[in-house]
C-alpha cells in the first residue's frame, strides 16, 4: 500500500506526518481493499480561523474515494476526513 503526504503552503512537522501515517495505517488495516492513499494538507488563510484543510484520496479496488475537511488544526481535519471516508468505505463494501 502506497501513502503520499503533501504539505501545501507550509512545512510539515515530523509529528504531524507520524499522526497522519498512524491514522491512515489504522484505516488500511480495517479496510483491506485500499490500494493507495494521497493526503493533501493545505494552509488556506493563515490569519483566519478554520484555516487548515485535509483532503484524502483513496484508491480502492474498482473505485476512487475522496473527502476534504477544514478545521482549526490539521489533526482535527484529518480525523473528520477519515470519518467521512469510513462511511464511504462502508457503503462501497455493502455494494460488493
Amino acid at each position: 500500500m502506497e501513502t503520499t503526504i503533501k504539505a501545501i503552503h507550509f512545512d510539515i512537522t515530523d509529528k504531524l506526518t507520524a499522526f497522519v501515517e498512524k491514522k491512515i495505517d489504522k484505516l488500511c488495516r480495517r479496510f483491506e481493499a485500499i490500494n493507495s492513499v494521497e493526503v493533501n494538507l493545505r494552509l488556506v488563510k493563515p490569519e483566519a480561523a478554520l484555516n487548515k484543510e485535509a483532503g484524502i484520496q483513496l484508491q480502492v479496488t474498482g473505485n476512487e474515494l475522496f473527502a476534504s475537511k477544514t478545521a482549526d488544526t490539521f489533526e482535527e481535519a484529518v480525523d473528520l476526513a477519515i470519518a467521512a471516508l469510513e462511511k464511504q468505505l462502508e457503503k462501497n463494501k455493502e455494494k460488493k
